[in-house]
Protein backbone atom coordinates (compact mmCIF):
# COMPACT_ATOMS: atom_id res chain seq x y z
CA UNK A 1 0.00 0.00 0.00
CA UNK A 2 1.07 3.82 -0.80
CA UNK A 3 2.17 5.56 2.10
CA UNK A 4 -0.60 7.90 2.82
CA UNK A 5 -0.08 11.48 1.72
CA UNK A 6 0.84 13.48 5.48
CA UNK A 7 0.73 10.71 8.20
CA UNK A 8 -1.23 11.95 11.45
CA UNK A 9 0.68 13.42 14.38
CA UNK A 10 -1.48 15.13 16.46
CA UNK A 11 -4.58 13.79 18.78
CA UNK A 12 -7.46 14.25 16.56
CA UNK A 13 -9.86 14.51 19.67
CA UNK A 14 -8.09 17.08 20.84
CA UNK A 15 -8.53 19.23 17.74
CA UNK A 16 -12.38 18.42 17.21
CA UNK A 17 -12.43 19.78 21.65
CA UNK A 18 -11.04 22.73 20.99
CA UNK A 19 -12.98 23.68 17.58
CA UNK A 20 -16.14 23.46 19.42
CA UNK A 21 -14.79 24.73 22.73
CA UNK A 22 -13.53 28.26 20.81
CA UNK A 23 -17.57 28.54 19.84
CA UNK A 24 -18.43 27.53 23.44
CA UNK A 25 -16.12 30.54 24.55
CA UNK A 26 -18.06 33.41 22.77
CA UNK A 27 -21.62 31.96 23.31
CA UNK A 28 -20.87 31.36 26.93
CA UNK A 29 -21.85 27.69 26.58
CA UNK A 30 -23.16 26.84 29.81
CA UNK A 31 -20.92 24.35 31.61
CA UNK A 32 -23.04 21.55 32.21
CA UNK A 33 -23.55 21.23 28.52
CA UNK A 34 -19.62 21.71 28.25
CA UNK A 35 -19.02 18.77 30.86
CA UNK A 36 -21.23 16.50 28.80
CA UNK A 37 -19.97 16.56 25.46
CA UNK A 38 -15.99 16.73 26.50
CA UNK A 39 -15.94 12.99 26.38
CA UNK A 40 -18.38 10.32 24.87
CA UNK A 41 -21.28 8.79 26.57
CA UNK A 42 -19.88 4.96 25.08
CA UNK A 43 -16.49 3.84 24.04
CA UNK A 44 -17.02 0.34 22.43
CA UNK A 45 -13.75 -1.48 21.70
CA UNK A 46 -13.57 -5.07 20.15
CA UNK A 47 -10.87 -7.12 19.56
CA UNK A 48 -12.53 -10.06 17.43
CA UNK A 49 -11.08 -13.26 15.26
CA UNK A 50 -11.46 -13.52 11.52
CA UNK A 51 -10.76 -16.65 9.37
CA UNK A 52 -9.12 -15.86 6.60
CA UNK A 53 -9.05 -17.51 3.14
CA UNK A 54 -5.94 -19.45 4.06
CA UNK A 55 -7.29 -21.05 7.09
CA UNK A 56 -5.43 -18.48 9.47
CA UNK A 57 -6.86 -17.11 12.06
CA UNK A 58 -6.15 -12.91 12.37
CA UNK A 59 -7.33 -10.96 15.42
CA UNK A 60 -8.58 -7.25 14.58
CA UNK A 61 -9.46 -4.53 16.81
CA UNK A 62 -12.76 -2.58 16.42
CA UNK A 63 -14.17 0.53 17.51
CA UNK A 64 -17.74 2.16 17.94
CA UNK A 65 -17.54 5.53 19.87
CA UNK A 66 -21.50 6.89 21.08
CA UNK A 67 -20.83 10.67 21.47
CA UNK A 68 -23.56 12.04 22.11
CA UNK A 69 -27.62 11.13 21.55
CA UNK A 70 -29.50 13.94 23.06
CA UNK A 71 -31.08 14.92 19.31
CA UNK A 72 -31.98 11.15 18.29
CA UNK A 73 -30.60 7.86 17.78
CA UNK A 74 -26.68 7.92 17.37
CA UNK A 75 -25.28 8.24 13.75
CA UNK A 76 -22.02 7.87 11.83
CA UNK A 77 -20.17 5.34 9.53
CA UNK A 78 -18.26 2.50 9.94
CA UNK A 79 -13.95 3.07 8.55
CA UNK A 80 -11.92 0.35 7.06
CA UNK A 81 -8.53 1.93 7.38
CA UNK A 82 -4.61 0.76 8.80
CA UNK A 83 -4.86 3.97 10.46
CA UNK A 84 -8.14 3.51 12.34
CA UNK A 85 -7.43 4.27 16.26
CA UNK A 86 -9.46 4.71 19.09
CA UNK A 87 -8.23 9.00 19.24
CA UNK A 88 -9.75 9.04 15.37
CA UNK A 89 -12.84 7.54 15.85
CA UNK A 90 -13.81 9.65 18.94
CA UNK A 91 -13.42 12.88 17.14
CA UNK A 92 -15.34 11.63 14.02
CA UNK A 93 -17.82 10.76 16.74
CA UNK A 94 -18.09 14.46 18.18
CA UNK A 95 -17.73 15.85 14.53
CA UNK A 96 -21.05 13.70 13.71
CA UNK A 97 -22.74 15.17 16.61
CA UNK A 98 -21.93 18.45 15.72
CA UNK A 99 -23.03 17.81 11.97
CA UNK A 100 -26.28 16.31 12.92
CA UNK A 101 -27.42 19.43 15.01
CA UNK A 102 -26.21 22.15 12.38
CA UNK A 103 -28.09 20.66 9.64
CA UNK A 104 -31.07 19.80 11.84
CA UNK A 105 -31.66 16.12 11.79
CA UNK A 106 -32.78 14.04 14.75
CA UNK A 107 -29.71 12.17 15.12
CA UNK A 108 -26.91 12.04 17.44
CA UNK A 109 -23.09 11.68 16.90
CA UNK A 110 -21.27 7.96 16.04
CA UNK A 111 -18.39 6.56 14.34
CA UNK A 112 -16.80 3.16 14.10
CA UNK A 113 -14.18 1.36 12.52
CA UNK A 114 -11.47 -1.57 12.14
CA UNK A 115 -8.33 -1.45 12.11
CA UNK A 116 -7.87 -2.79 8.54
CA UNK A 117 -6.24 -2.40 5.43
CA UNK A 118 -9.36 -3.53 2.92
CA UNK A 119 -7.23 -3.43 -0.29
CA UNK A 120 -5.24 -6.38 1.41
CA UNK A 121 -8.34 -8.62 2.04
CA UNK A 122 -10.30 -10.74 -0.41
CA UNK A 123 -14.22 -10.15 -0.71
CA UNK A 124 -14.85 -13.21 1.06
CA UNK A 125 -12.08 -12.25 3.95
CA UNK A 126 -14.13 -8.78 4.21
CA UNK A 127 -17.35 -10.03 4.54
CA UNK A 128 -16.62 -12.61 7.68
CA UNK A 129 -14.56 -9.27 9.00
CA UNK A 130 -17.70 -7.26 8.89
CA UNK A 131 -19.90 -10.22 9.78
CA UNK A 132 -18.06 -10.85 12.81
CA UNK A 133 -17.70 -7.28 14.10
CA UNK A 134 -20.92 -6.55 13.40
CA UNK A 135 -21.72 -9.74 15.83
CA UNK A 136 -19.62 -8.45 17.59
CA UNK A 137 -21.09 -5.01 18.40
CA UNK A 138 -24.22 -7.00 19.15
CA UNK A 139 -26.74 -4.42 21.03
CA UNK A 140 -24.56 -1.79 20.93
CA UNK A 141 -26.21 -1.04 17.73
CA UNK A 142 -29.99 -0.99 16.47
CA UNK A 143 -32.03 0.80 14.19
CA UNK A 144 -33.33 3.44 16.95
CA UNK A 145 -30.63 3.10 18.42
CA UNK A 146 -27.58 3.33 17.17
CA UNK A 147 -27.36 3.24 13.01
CA UNK A 148 -24.09 2.95 11.32
CA UNK A 149 -23.12 3.79 7.60
CA UNK A 150 -20.42 3.48 5.07
CA UNK A 151 -17.10 5.64 5.65
CA UNK A 152 -13.52 4.90 4.45
CA UNK A 153 -12.95 1.93 3.55
CA UNK A 154 -16.49 0.59 2.95
CA UNK A 155 -20.09 0.75 0.89
CA UNK A 156 -23.19 -0.15 0.58
CA UNK A 157 -22.31 -3.94 0.21
CA UNK A 158 -20.28 -3.80 3.44
CA UNK A 159 -23.60 -2.02 5.01
CA UNK A 160 -25.88 -5.02 3.45
CA UNK A 161 -23.49 -7.38 5.34
CA UNK A 162 -24.26 -5.59 8.19
CA UNK A 163 -27.81 -5.39 7.83
CA UNK A 164 -28.17 -9.37 7.10
CA UNK A 165 -26.15 -10.18 10.07
CA UNK A 166 -28.02 -8.06 12.82
CA UNK A 167 -31.73 -8.82 11.30
CA UNK A 168 -30.34 -12.91 11.36
CA UNK A 169 -29.79 -12.12 14.68
CA UNK A 170 -33.05 -10.91 15.83
CA UNK A 171 -36.71 -13.08 16.31
CA UNK A 172 -38.27 -14.10 13.13
CA UNK A 173 -41.49 -11.67 14.12
CA UNK A 174 -38.82 -8.56 13.95
CA UNK A 175 -36.31 -9.80 11.49
CA UNK A 176 -37.81 -7.75 8.23
CA UNK A 177 -38.39 -4.34 10.52
CA UNK A 178 -35.12 -3.83 11.22
CA UNK A 179 -33.94 -2.70 7.92
CA UNK A 180 -32.60 0.67 8.62
CA UNK A 181 -30.02 -0.73 11.17
CA UNK A 182 -27.87 0.94 8.73
CA UNK A 183 -28.13 3.41 6.11
CA UNK A 184 -25.91 3.60 2.76
CA UNK A 185 -27.27 0.56 1.53
CA UNK A 186 -28.06 -0.84 -2.54
CA UNK A 187 -31.34 0.20 -3.13
CA UNK A 188 -32.14 -3.41 -3.93
CA UNK A 189 -31.87 -4.02 -0.23
CA UNK A 190 -33.44 -0.72 1.03
CA UNK A 191 -31.33 1.94 0.30
CA UNK A 192 -31.98 5.61 -0.88
CA UNK A 193 -31.45 6.92 -4.60
CA UNK A 194 -28.90 9.89 -4.59
CA UNK A 195 -27.28 8.10 -1.29
CA UNK A 196 -23.97 7.80 -3.23
CA UNK A 197 -23.55 11.09 -4.17
CA UNK A 198 -25.05 12.80 -1.47
CA UNK A 199 -21.66 13.41 -0.33
CA UNK A 200 -20.56 15.33 -3.46
CA UNK A 201 -24.02 16.31 -4.10
CA UNK A 202 -24.69 18.15 -0.67
CA UNK A 203 -20.82 19.79 -0.73
CA UNK A 204 -22.11 21.48 -4.14
CA UNK A 205 -24.76 22.71 -3.03
CA UNK A 206 -22.76 24.53 -0.02
CA UNK A 207 -20.09 25.72 -2.36
CA UNK A 208 -23.01 27.36 -4.57
CA UNK A 209 -24.97 29.06 -1.47
CA UNK A 210 -21.46 30.48 -1.08
CA UNK A 211 -20.86 31.46 -4.64
CA UNK A 212 -24.11 33.32 -4.57
CA UNK A 213 -23.22 35.13 -1.46
CA UNK A 214 -19.94 36.40 -2.94
CA UNK A 215 -21.31 36.95 -6.63
CA UNK A 216 -19.24 34.03 -8.04
CA UNK A 217 -20.06 31.63 -10.92
CA UNK A 218 -18.94 28.37 -10.44
CA UNK A 219 -18.23 27.76 -14.23
CA UNK A 220 -15.82 30.45 -13.99
CA UNK A 221 -13.72 28.12 -11.47
CA UNK A 222 -10.71 26.51 -11.20
CA UNK A 223 -10.82 23.41 -8.81
CA UNK A 224 -7.67 21.02 -7.20
CA UNK A 225 -9.23 18.00 -5.60
CA UNK A 226 -7.38 15.57 -3.11
CA UNK A 227 -8.98 12.10 -3.10
CA UNK A 228 -11.03 10.78 -6.11
CA UNK A 229 -12.93 7.99 -3.64
CA UNK A 230 -16.76 8.42 -3.54
CA UNK A 231 -16.67 12.05 -2.19
CA UNK A 232 -14.15 13.21 -4.55
CA UNK A 233 -14.69 11.70 -7.87
CA UNK A 234 -18.99 12.92 -7.28
CA UNK A 235 -17.78 15.98 -6.48
CA UNK A 236 -15.66 16.06 -9.15
CA UNK A 237 -18.60 14.68 -11.67
CA UNK A 238 -20.84 17.43 -10.23
CA UNK A 239 -18.68 20.16 -10.78
CA UNK A 240 -17.81 19.16 -13.67
CA UNK A 241 -21.48 19.51 -15.20
CA UNK A 242 -22.02 22.83 -13.96
CA UNK A 243 -19.00 24.48 -15.98
CA UNK A 244 -16.44 24.13 -13.53
CA UNK A 245 -12.82 23.10 -14.87
CA UNK A 246 -11.51 20.51 -12.24
CA UNK A 247 -7.33 21.03 -13.54
CA UNK A 248 -5.73 19.19 -10.00
CA UNK A 249 -6.45 15.91 -8.75
CA UNK A 250 -4.30 13.99 -6.02
CA UNK A 251 -4.49 10.41 -4.61
CA UNK A 252 -1.97 8.40 -2.58
CA UNK A 253 -0.33 7.46 -6.19
CA UNK A 254 -0.52 10.46 -7.81
CA UNK A 255 -0.71 13.71 -8.85
CA UNK A 256 -2.27 15.05 -12.21
CA UNK A 257 -2.32 18.67 -13.20
CA UNK A 258 -4.25 19.91 -16.35
CA UNK A 259 -4.42 23.62 -16.88
CA UNK A 260 -7.57 23.65 -19.42
CA UNK A 261 -9.36 20.97 -17.36
CA UNK A 262 -9.18 17.43 -16.92
CA UNK A 263 -11.84 15.02 -18.21
CA UNK A 264 -13.69 13.52 -15.14
CA UNK A 265 -15.90 11.18 -16.54
CA UNK A 266 -12.95 9.81 -18.25
CA UNK A 267 -11.12 9.55 -15.70
CA UNK A 268 -13.81 8.02 -13.59
CA UNK A 269 -14.17 5.19 -16.27
CA UNK A 270 -10.50 4.87 -15.70
CA UNK A 271 -10.46 4.56 -12.17
CA UNK A 272 -13.10 1.92 -12.06
CA UNK A 273 -10.29 0.19 -14.07
CA UNK A 274 -7.54 0.96 -12.61
CA UNK A 275 -8.21 1.41 -9.20
CA UNK A 276 -5.98 4.73 -8.94
CA UNK A 277 -5.62 7.97 -10.96
CA UNK A 278 -2.19 7.23 -11.38
CA UNK A 279 -1.12 6.48 -15.45
CA UNK A 280 -4.15 8.81 -16.59
CA UNK A 281 -3.24 10.07 -20.02
CA UNK A 282 -5.58 12.91 -20.07
CA UNK A 283 -3.24 15.21 -17.85
CA UNK A 284 0.66 15.82 -16.53
CA UNK A 285 1.94 14.03 -13.46
CA UNK A 286 3.55 16.73 -11.13
CA UNK A 287 5.45 16.03 -8.30
CA UNK A 288 2.65 16.01 -5.01
CA UNK A 289 4.59 18.04 -2.74
CA UNK A 290 3.11 21.06 -5.66
CA UNK A 291 -0.50 19.96 -4.95
CA UNK A 292 -1.21 22.86 -2.75
CA UNK A 293 0.67 25.24 -4.35
CA UNK A 294 -1.12 25.08 -8.06
CA UNK A 295 -3.05 28.06 -9.66
CA UNK A 296 -6.76 27.57 -8.74
CA UNK A 297 -9.57 29.24 -7.21
CA UNK A 298 -10.50 26.17 -4.73
CA UNK A 299 -9.31 23.29 -3.12
CA UNK A 300 -11.61 20.41 -2.20
CA UNK A 301 -9.68 18.20 0.28
CA UNK A 302 -11.39 14.61 -0.02
CA UNK A 303 -9.36 12.45 1.38
CA UNK A 304 -8.02 11.89 4.96
CA UNK A 305 -7.24 13.86 8.17
CA UNK A 306 -4.18 16.76 8.94
CA UNK A 307 -3.30 16.85 4.97
CA UNK A 308 -3.82 21.10 5.33
CA UNK A 309 -0.95 21.62 7.92
CA UNK A 310 0.85 25.07 8.47
CA UNK A 311 3.57 23.98 5.40
CA UNK A 312 1.18 23.03 2.80
CA UNK A 313 -1.47 26.38 4.56
CA UNK A 314 1.69 28.15 3.03
CA UNK A 315 1.45 27.20 -0.51
CA UNK A 316 -2.09 27.82 -0.85
CA UNK A 317 -3.32 30.38 -3.28
CA UNK A 318 -7.01 29.48 -3.74
CA UNK A 319 -9.80 31.90 -2.71
CA UNK A 320 -12.16 29.30 -0.91
CA UNK A 321 -11.05 25.19 0.86
CA UNK A 322 -14.44 23.38 0.47
CA UNK A 323 -13.86 20.64 3.66
CA UNK A 324 -15.22 17.22 1.98
CA UNK A 325 -12.87 14.90 4.37
CA UNK A 326 -13.28 15.03 7.77
CA UNK A 327 -10.68 17.34 9.84
CA UNK A 328 -8.44 17.96 6.83
CA UNK A 329 -7.26 21.38 8.04
CA UNK A 330 -5.20 21.18 11.37
CA UNK A 331 -5.26 24.18 13.97
CA UNK A 332 -1.92 26.09 12.70
CA UNK A 333 -3.55 26.16 8.71
CA UNK A 334 -6.89 27.38 10.09
CA UNK A 335 -4.51 30.45 11.45
CA UNK A 336 -2.42 30.42 8.32
CA UNK A 337 -5.32 30.53 6.28
CA UNK A 338 -7.15 33.28 8.04
CA UNK A 339 -4.28 35.80 8.23
CA UNK A 340 -4.20 35.11 4.13
CA UNK A 341 -8.17 35.79 3.97
CA UNK A 342 -8.72 32.28 2.38
CA UNK A 343 -12.15 31.18 3.15
CA UNK A 344 -12.40 27.65 4.86
CA UNK A 345 -15.81 26.17 4.34
CA UNK A 346 -15.66 23.37 7.79
CA UNK A 347 -16.18 19.98 7.00
CA UNK A 348 -19.01 19.74 9.73
CA UNK A 349 -21.16 21.58 7.13
CA UNK A 350 -19.52 21.20 3.82
CA UNK A 351 -19.88 16.94 4.04
CA UNK A 352 -23.22 16.59 5.82
CA UNK A 353 -24.94 15.85 3.05
CA UNK A 354 -24.16 12.22 3.29
CA UNK A 355 -25.48 11.90 7.06
CA UNK A 356 -28.75 14.13 5.54
CA UNK A 357 -29.63 11.82 2.85
CA UNK A 358 -28.91 8.66 5.23
CA UNK A 359 -31.78 10.25 7.61
CA UNK A 360 -33.88 10.18 4.27
CA UNK A 361 -33.00 6.63 3.58
CA UNK A 362 -33.66 6.01 7.38
CA UNK A 363 -37.24 7.81 7.51
CA UNK A 364 -37.70 5.85 3.78
CA UNK A 365 -37.40 2.28 5.41
CA UNK A 366 -39.62 3.26 8.59
CA UNK A 367 -42.03 4.15 6.50
CA UNK A 368 -41.69 1.51 3.52
CA UNK A 369 -41.76 4.07 1.08
CA UNK A 370 -39.00 4.54 -1.96
CA UNK A 371 -38.57 8.79 -2.27
CA UNK A 372 -37.52 9.88 -6.25
CA UNK A 373 -33.86 11.10 -6.80
CA UNK A 374 -35.49 14.70 -7.93
CA UNK A 375 -37.26 14.70 -4.16
CA UNK A 376 -34.04 13.34 -2.15
CA UNK A 377 -32.01 15.96 -4.13
CA UNK A 378 -34.75 18.36 -3.81
CA UNK A 379 -34.38 17.78 0.25
CA UNK A 380 -31.03 17.95 0.51
CA UNK A 381 -30.82 21.53 -1.20
CA UNK A 382 -33.19 22.68 1.44
CA UNK A 383 -30.92 21.54 4.27
CA UNK A 384 -27.88 22.16 2.49
CA UNK A 385 -28.98 25.99 1.75
CA UNK A 386 -30.53 26.49 5.45
CA UNK A 387 -27.69 25.01 7.14
CA UNK A 388 -25.34 27.01 5.30
CA UNK A 389 -27.53 30.64 6.33
CA UNK A 390 -27.62 29.88 9.46
CA UNK A 391 -23.78 29.36 9.36
CA UNK A 392 -23.52 32.67 7.80
CA UNK A 393 -25.46 34.60 9.71
CA UNK A 394 -23.62 33.80 13.23
CA UNK A 395 -20.39 34.18 11.06
CA UNK A 396 -21.61 37.72 10.76
CA UNK A 397 -23.00 38.26 14.47
CA UNK A 398 -20.02 37.09 16.32
CA UNK A 399 -17.53 38.11 13.33
CA UNK A 400 -16.18 34.59 13.39
CA UNK A 401 -15.13 32.13 10.19
CA UNK A 402 -17.39 29.74 9.11
CA UNK A 403 -16.01 26.77 11.00
CA UNK A 404 -16.35 28.57 14.31
CA UNK A 405 -19.96 30.02 13.05
CA UNK A 406 -21.19 26.71 12.28
CA UNK A 407 -20.36 25.25 15.73
CA UNK A 408 -22.10 28.18 17.24
CA UNK A 409 -25.03 27.13 15.80
CA UNK A 410 -25.22 23.56 16.26
CA UNK A 411 -24.06 24.22 20.08
CA UNK A 412 -26.75 26.15 20.72
CA UNK A 413 -29.46 24.01 19.40
CA UNK A 414 -27.87 21.07 21.52
CA UNK A 415 -28.11 23.44 24.70
CA UNK A 416 -31.99 24.02 24.35
CA UNK A 417 -32.66 20.51 23.92
CA UNK A 418 -30.63 19.94 27.43
CA UNK A 419 -32.25 22.92 28.87
CA UNK A 420 -35.95 21.50 27.91
CA UNK A 421 -35.11 18.32 28.72
CA UNK A 422 -33.16 18.39 31.58
CA UNK A 423 -30.88 15.58 33.18
CA UNK A 424 -32.10 12.12 34.63
CA UNK A 425 -32.54 11.79 37.68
Amino acid sequence: MAEPLIKKKESLYLRALKQWQKAADIIDLDYSVRTILSQPKNEIVIHFPVKMDSGEMRLYSGYRIQHNNILGPYKGGIRYHPQVDRDEVKALAAWMTFKCALVDIPFGGAKGGVTVNPAELTENELMRLTRRFTHALGSNIGPDYDIPAPDVGTNARTMVWMMDTFMNAQTAIQRNSQRHVVTGKTLTCGGSLGREKATGQGLVFVLRSWADENNVSLSDMKFAIQGFGNVGSNSALLLEKRGAKIVALQDENATLYNEQGIDCQALSKYVDEHRTIAGFPGAEVVNKSEFFALPVDAIIPAALENQINKDTAKQIKARVIIEAANGPTTEDADIILKDKGIVVIPDILANVGGVSVSFFEWVQNKTSAQWSLQEVDHKLGNKMRQAFHRTLEEAKAHNVDLRTAAYIVALKKIQTAYQERGIFP
